[in-house]
């Protein structure tokens, strides 16, 4: 995966909120989603800004990738940090 790539919420889905929290949507599918408050805030960050590496929890979307700490490292240009404890 591309942990640099913006995400954005997919076209043609409708969002309505519900009394216990949001329910989604998609129509070319006829899928009704009722989110968790863990997908509502992933939902939320889906606004095509935010690199997937900051979404909230990316460390824990692939368990057992230590990569993940170590392309952010790089990313943010600290080499060093990329191998992990010393």
């Amino acid at each position: 995966m591309d942990w640099n790539i913006c995400l954005e919420r997919a076209p043609g889905i409708e969002i309505r909120e519900a009394p216990d929290g949001p329910v989604v949507y998609d129509a070319g599918r006829d899928r009704l989603h009722y989110l968790n408050p863990t997908a509502t805030l992933l939902l939320e960050s889906c606004d095509g800004t935010l690199p997937a590496i900051e979404l909230p929890g990316a460390e824990t979307l692939a368990p057992g990738d230590v990569g993940i700490r170590a392309k952010r490292a790089l990313a943010e240009g600290r080499a060093n940090d990329a191998a992990g404890p010393h």
